[in-house]
């Protein structure tokens, strides 16, 4: 998509961090009321990585977490309306790092100009920043020079002919993005690319075989790219009838093409732009890994026919010739949903993804691979839903159960857009916002994802929910011993939630920060308070966001925190010494 829609919804999110040390004995101290009671703990043993996760985790690294400054802060003294019991020696999932991931796009500036811009990005350490994402990369030509053999005009779904509109990667005007200053963005924010090439070229190309066409200038691409990148899409969801090429002019087609495209002629194109790419990483000695498009979800009720049987043409036509998946999922429908719809829509829907990655792959006779979810938000709309604190909890719900369902990697949605009246994806103000709200400012899903990274260890660890259905738990630990906890309270009443930890060696005090939305705007408030900070103006959270102080309580007596309503809360505890 080259616009999506963020729509937040009202809950309380709790993230709670729990630190140790290893002790080198096997008594420890429980997390449990009666601290001088001594239990054996279970030692952690790693999972097999999931086939759904694969190489992604490669560059898996391990974390020592800091404990940050506090205020003392007694515990609540109100009896516990909600339990999560974590074990720590279940690991789930190593936590792969490309998680984290956003989009940037050619008409959100050349970044590396902008230092507000650039520092905030730094700052939420994204790791993996797609480009240029969206449908746009179907009219995109990296290499600055617009072929004569692409048409001025395509056709839309309808077959009525519309401006092709194409991009060029080489403008340096300061709206937009040239190719050199995303990978010099890349570099100065730590990050990996990852690169979606022009397949609609293949289809609405008028050369004799535009399909070797389109897959020599991604190949060139790659020759370009001398090994920067390691990660390449063919395509951007061109199985919609939004996208080009969907439909062409068979006027203009010289190499006996459809008019619409199909599952089966995409697999048959993928494995052309395969063979050429790999051609070319292996002349400029780079190792890349190729992606192919999924249908995310079982297409059986699709409104579009192409979906229901792309899949199956793909595995028809291309095997199992994809090194990775694709797949894009904006969670809501389009209607001005309400804040319980938006925050009961992560946990099913990443489930589902997954279960059909499973099912279609096994039904088209090829292996699962690593799961990639390259576009991800909100579609919900009409009041101001994109760029609410509800925003920010659903993205903290969707990390949390990405790992649960071991996805390899993904890339949200994105970093800037359009204000829209509010139906904006993007993460950062690009300077169009109303109420006199600073360019760049952040919006509230980027604290979230910010402490979430920060305060979420390097392995998940299994947890569970007793008495209450709006409470949701996930559970991480350190390597350097801490171990931690996401709590997500998605209803309208505060919980007053205990943790016991089984397996775990409890330290002195725990540390935690409390994320909530405003008053303003109804339940989709333009604001997030981190521990009671909030903004300077009418939108975003506080510009101090890295320097907060915890709020903190011992943990003799056990951990038990309250959540407010439609909240965040991220807490950390010392491990035993």
């Amino acid at each position: 998509m080259n616009k999506v829609y963020n729509k937040g919804i009202g809950f309380l999110v709790c993230t709670i961090v729990l630190f140790s040390c290893k002790s080198g004995k096997n008594d420890v101290t429980p997390v449990k009321t009666d601290t001088t009671a001594t239990t054996k703990i279970t030692p952690q043993t790693d999972p097999v990585i999931a086939k759904s996760a694969g190489y992604f985790l490669d560059d898996w690294m391990s974390k020592t977490f800091t404990a940050p400054a506090y205020a003392n802060i007694a515990q609540p003294s109100a009896n516990a309306t909600a339990t999560i019991n974590v074990d720590y020696s279940n690991v789930i999932t190593k936590v792969s790092k490309y998680l984290f991931g956003n989009n940037t796009n050619p008409y959100m500036s050349q970044i590396v100009t902008e230092p507000v811009l650039l520092n905030n990005i730094k700052a939420l350490s994204p790791n993996i920043l797609r480009f240029p994402g969206g449908s746009i990369s179907d009219g995109y030509f990296w290499n600055g020079k617009v072929p004569a053999d692409a048409p001025a005009t395509q056709h839309d779904s309808n077959g009525n002919p519309v401006a092709a509109g194409y991009w060029v990667g080489t403008n340096t005007d300061s709206w937009t993005l040239s190719l050199d200053n995303y990978y010099s963005a890349l570099q100065q924010t730590n990050s990996t690319g990852i690169i979606t090439i022009n397949y609609a070229y293949a289809r609405y190309g008028t050369s004799a075989h535009p399909d070797q066409t389109a897959a020599h200038l991604a190949a060139n691409w790659v020759r370009y790219d001398k090994g920067r990148t390691k990660y390449w899409e063919i395509g951007n969801e061109n199985d919609g009838p939004w996208e080009g090429g969907w439909r062409i002019d068979l006027t203009q087609n010289k190499d006996g093409q459809p008019e619409t495209i199909t599952g089966a002629l995409y697999g048959k194109h993928f494995k052309v732009f395969a063979d050429s790419m790999r051609k070319a990483a292996t002349e400029v000695g780079s190792q890349i890994k190729i992606g192919a498009q999924l249908v995310g979800t079982d297409p059986v009720n699709a409104w579009n026919a192409v979906d229901k049987t792309w899949n199956s043409g793909l595995f028809a036509s291309a095997g199992d010739y994809a090194d990775f998946y694709i797949v894009h999922d904006y969670f809501t429908g389009s209607d001005n949903e309400t804040a319980a719809t938006i925050l009961n829509s992560p946990v099913k829907e990443s489930k589902a993804i997954m279960d059909w990655m499973t099912t279609t792959t096994t039904q088209g006779g090829v292996p699962l691979k690593p799961i990639a979810l390259t576009e991800w938000n909100i579609f919900a709309t009409g009041s101001k839903q994109m760029v609410s604190n509800v925003a920010g909890i659903h993205a903290t719900m969707v990390l949390g159960e990405l790992l649960k369902n071991q996805f390899g990697m993904a890339s949200r949605w994105d970093l800037a857009n359009g204000w829209s009246n509010g139906d904006d994806h993007g993460m950062f103000n690009q300077g169009d916002e109303p109420d006199g709200i600073a360019k760049w400012n952040p919006r509230p899903a980027f604290y979230y994802m910010y402490y979430f990274q920060k305060y979420f260890g390097d392995k998940m660890v299994s947890s569970s929910v007793q008495n209450s259905t709006d409470v949701l738990s996930y559970a991480s630990s350190f390597t350097s011993g801490e171990a931690g906890v996401v709590i997500v309270n998605k209803g309208t009443a505060t919980q007053t939630v205990s943790i016991n930890i089984k397996n775990f060696a409890a330290g002195n005090r725990y540390y935690y920060y409390t994320f909530t939305g405003g008053t303003d705007n109804g339940e989709f408030s333009r604001k997030v308070y981190i521990n009671g900070n909030g903004p300077d103006g009418a939108a975003g959270g506080p510009s101090n966001y890295s320097k907060l102080n915890a709020s903190s309580s011992t943990i003799q007596g056990g951990i038990k925190v309250s959540v407010p309503p439609m909240s965040v809360v991220f807490l950390v505890a010392d491990g035993k010494k």
